[in-house]
């Protein structure tokens, strides 16, 4: 079915001058129109609301509300409104891989237990180290997350180590620290009995996996979970850095009257040694 810019642009030609005047008022204000009830967009329109009722029903609506309703769903979804999506029309890979992604953005943040989240971030902001550890496809997770914390403040290691063994690094952690655990499919066998032996340890852990590994949650205090989903072979991690984004936001934005200095610290050093380009 057609969604309604296209409706409007299909039909425009055969409208009348009055319907015409909404028309070019909607394609104006496309993005606010869900905002408006159909009294109000016959106001802005400078026409009747019998007007505007004959030319939702000429576009297939029986009701103005049920146009609404249409957006309101497009939007929740993600998919834009506009012209502007006409590059995920279809069945491309490129609109099958669009609405794939889109999707994990969705379920991720509606599934957010904004509580644990909260619980988490302030046990981080108080951990004496940061542990990050991500094996295989969660070795690059681990690295970004780890490289956002250590912004804002030290003590924030990622493990393994290219070559080494973990029990080494391991030994000291006390529940004074904290592990971020990057858990995704599909694990090394180690992820398990590692988790298990920082319980033991009364290790504090928050466990980032996909909503699939309910097995595991039992064995961290906090679960933050990002879908994978893909329409390939290969699992899609935009869900995960838009997490670790958020995460790392977050902490930022807790830790600021102490992050403030070492930031502005980390950039003088940055000249000082010329090491990055100038924006």
């Amino acid at each position: 079915m057609q969604q309604l810019d296209e409706r409007l642009k299909g039909q425009y030609a055969s409208l009348s001058p009055q319907e015409q005047r909404v028309a070019d008022f909607i394609f104006d204000h496309f993005d606010d129109l869900i905002s408006y009830n159909s009294a109000e967009l016959a106001q802005l329109s400078g026409v009747s609301k019998a007007t505007v009722s004959r030319l939702f029903k000429r576009l297939g609506y029986d009701k103005y509300k049920d146009m609404r309703d249409e957006l309101r769903t497009l939007r929740q979804s993600g998919m834009p409104l506009t012209d502007q999506r006409d590059a995920v029309q279809g069945n491309t890979l490129l609109a099958r891989h669009y609405k794939q992604e889109m999707a994990n953005l969705t379920q991720w943040v509606n599934a957010l237990d904004a509580r644990q989240f909260a619980e988490a971030l302030t046990a981080m902001v108080a951990a004496r180290r940061i542990v990050v550890i991500g094996m295989r496809n969660a070795y690059p997770a681990a690295l970004h997350l780890r490289q956002q914390l250590l912004q804002a403040r030290g003590q924030v290691l990622v493990l393994p180590q290219p070559g080494q063994s973990l029990s080494e690094e391991l030994v000291d952690l006390t529940a004074n620290d904290l592990v971020v655990m990057m858990a995704f499919r599909r694990r090394p066998r180690i992820v398990r009995p590692l988790l298990q032996q920082l319980q033991r340890d009364g290790v504090p852990v928050l466990l980032m996996c996909e909503p699939q590994a309910h097995s595991l949650f039992p064995l961290s205090r906090w679960q933050l979970c990002a879908p994978l989903d893909s329409v390939s072979a290969y699992d899609s991690y935009a869900s995960v850095n838009s997490l670790i984004n958020l995460l790392a936001n977050a902490f930022l934005h807790e830790t600021l009257d102490s992050g403030r200095p070492r930031i502005h610290d980390i950039a003088t050093l940055y000249q000082q040694l010329d090491e990055l380009e100038q924006r």
